[in-house]
């Protein structure tokens, strides 16, 4: 199977027989199918997406379990009218191959191709960014009032799922959208990893009935007819509704929904595409806020992803027939956990958080060993920050490891709960710099920027392995209150001169020239090559690696002041960054030489590889040979 994958995507699925896929270009296009022929274009869909990822690598188990879903959605629904936000967005690939997409799937995360998250830029039925998680119901409920202002008569539906519905702004957006009377349909797509089935067979009878469109056109007229009654009319119709709400609420054990306004229907089976089809027509026909509940199986079709569907959530290039894939624990983040580990071994005031991110962020190991210390709050970054300023308030050191980009969305919580009470609160910055082919929303490039405004932080950047073991101790026993460590997604980078960490905030590799390349983190690796190959060009560089790279002390800048030439690389953004600190401070005290910062200075940075992508950004060796090399021949010139 793995052999032919390749003609399978490039050709459309090329077969002896014509295939439904092919003939789907748009939406538009399921509308003439039944729901037998629905079913057979959802298997051709499942054996594109494990055929795609099994080389592009990407978000397999969430999308196949997503599939009756999205061909129902589209059946059902009329987009771009009709507005489909996804939420998570790694739930869309499905969604993308309906929408005309489908001969540029094999790009997927690469390159020049399409996005592994809605982009609006890419197509007009990508309604919403939603890169991370929580967002798409408030989102969706702005989108339903802009419709209800601009007379606008379409549908907006927000499917979240795959653990989203444990971040507190989908609550949020729940509570404020269900006082609207908009028409707005929620989806929670419930995957094990969300909220809890209902049980008992007379609830699974209710539910069945509640779902068909006629339930509600017959309760209409009751009630219509009940008020007509007179005298007992309307005091005979709330007496139903209240005792109809009690033996409910008696059966189905949740009410929260409805509690904030939402009409509740399901649950349903999520694969069942007959019920799918007649939920969602009854949803469409209620014209309110509306809450689906579906149960899908994560990793549906696929043995290897539904056994272990953690595994196969996001996963690089595998064997389709054996599910093999690489993995394995040379990478910054398994380093990372294993050195936490080691020190709460010895220290029972360590504790470790995440955010539904345990095998991401290295913590496996830690949960297994020390399951009273750990936590796993969910998609629930502010609150994991809160949460821990609670134990360090009572005596522990909690560290929190969270990937960059997601870390973005609890910097109040660091500046106001963490940082003013002076508490020690450890973030282990994962992901941070490029990341790759997740691009745009995933890059961890703004984490420097934000974290240098928190007064009293210490941050620190490793290039290695060895550094991260050290840098974590200095971030949990040195710094005097909140503290990050952070480092890069994959592997550490070959260093190609003998190296040893130490415990300085900063180290200088000496040449005897005047002048100095600045670096830290993991392209000190391109730096270091960068300085052979100067050398061998007959040009001398002193590398001054920054292991702290806030706050800076005073005698590095009395050793900057000493060269007559700076240049600075880092993997992060220039606005905010490091580099543009230091220019301030030189120029303060009056530096006369010549300075130039070499960092990420457009906005957001789009998929690719990380090695590209570095490149394109001048952070890679032959970038930074060019960049210094090209000052000494316009100065060799200026001498001429």
């Amino acid at each position: 199977m793995k052999g032919s994958g390749a003609k399978a995507i490039n050709t459309g699925l090329a077969d002896a027989k014509k295939n439904i896929l092919d003939g789907i270009n748009s939406p538009e296009d399921l509308k003439k199918l039944s729901v037998g022929e629905l079913n057979e274009l959802c298997s051709e869909i499942r054996t594109m997406l494990i055929d795609t990822v099994s080389k592009t690598g990407g978000h397999l188990a969430s999308n196949l379990g997503v599939v009756e879903l999205t061909v129902a959605l589209h059946k059902s629904f009329d987009s771009p009218k009709d507005t489909i936000i996804f939420d998570v967005g790694h739930q869309c690939y499905t969604h993308k191959i309906l929408t005309g997409r489908r001969d540029v799937f094999y790009k997927l995360r690469q390159e020049g191709g399409i996005s592994g998250f809605p982009r609006p830029q890419e197509s007009e039925h990508d309604a919403f960014i939603t890169g991370h998680a929580s967002t798409s119901i408030s989102a969706a409920y702005g989108f339903a009032r802009g419709n209800a202002i601009n007379l606008s008569d379409g549908y907006v539906v927000a499917v979240i799922g795959d653990g989203a519905m444990t971040g507190g702004l989908a609550f949020e957006g729940l509570n404020n959208a269900g006082r609207s009377k908009d028409k707005l349909i929620v989806i929670l797509n419930d995957n094990k990893m969300s909220i809890s089935r209902n049980v008992g067979g007379i609830a699974r009878y209710l539910a069945t009935i509640r779902s068909k469109p006629g339930y509600y056109k017959m309760k209409r007229r009751v009630e219509k007819f009940v008020q007509r009654i007179p005298l007992i009319g309307m005091p005979l119709r709330n007496w139903l509704l209240k005792s109809k709400t009690r033996i409910k609420n008696s059966l189905y054990h949740s009410t929260l929904f409805e509690d904030m306004g939402f009409s509740y229907l399901g649950p349903v089976d999520g694969h069942d595409m007959g019920r799918l089809l007649s939920v969602l027509e009854t949803a469409k026909s209620m014209k309110r806020p509306t809450l689906i509940h579906i149960n899908t199986i994560k990793g549906k079709g696929y043995t290897h992803a539904e056994k272990n569907p953690k595994n196969y959530h996001g996963i690089p290039g595998f064997d389709i027939e054996t599910g093999d894939y690489q993995s394995g624990s040379d990478n910054f983040s398994y380093v990372f956990g294993a050195a936490l580990c080691k020190i709460a071994t010895d220290d029972d005031r360590i504790c470790a958080i995440t955010a539904a991110m345990t095998e991401g962020t290295g913590l496996s190991m830690f949960r297994s060993l020390f399951k009273d210390r750990f936590y796993d709050v969910g998609i629930a970054e502010e609150h994991a920050v809160t949460f821990s300023c609670g134990l360090a308030r009572k005596g522990l050191v909690p560290v929190f490891a969270v990937y960059s980009s997601f870390l973005q969305r609890s910097y109040d919580q660091i500046l106001h709960d963490a940082a003013t009470q002076g508490l020690k609160l450890v973030l282990g910055v994962d992901r941070a710099g490029i990341v790759g082919e997740d691009g745009e929303t995933h890059q961890g490039l703004f984490d420097v920027a934000f974290l240098r405004t928190v007064p009293g932080i210490y941050i620190y950047s490793p290039s290695t392995y060895a550094e991260t073991e050290l840098f974590l101790k200095l971030a949990i026993y040195d710094a005097p209150s909140v503290a990050a460590v952070r480092y890069p997604r994959g592997a550490q980078p070959a260093i190609s001169m003998p190296y040893i960490p130490k415990d300085l905030p900063f180290d200088v590799i000496e040449s005897g020239s005047d002048t100095a390349l600045v670096t830290y983190g993991r392209i000190f690796g391109s730096a270091c090559d960068a300085y052979l190959q100067l050398a061998d060009d007959g040009i001398k560089v002193d590398i001054i690696k920054l292991n702290r790279i806030w706050p800076l002390p005073d005698d590095l800048y009395e050793r900057l002041g000493s060269y007559k030439n700076i240049f600075v690389f880092e993997e992060t953004m220039e606005n905010g960054g490091i580099g543009e600190h230091m220019a301030y401070t030189l120029l303060e005290r009056g530096y006369k030489g010549s300075f130039k910062v070499t960092a990420v200075d457009e906005g957001f940075v789009p998929q690719s590889t990380v090695a590209s992508a570095l490149r394109k950004h001048h952070l890679d060796t032959d970038s930074m040979v060019d960049i210094i090399k090209s000052t000494f021949e316009r100065e060799t010139v200026k001498r001429q």
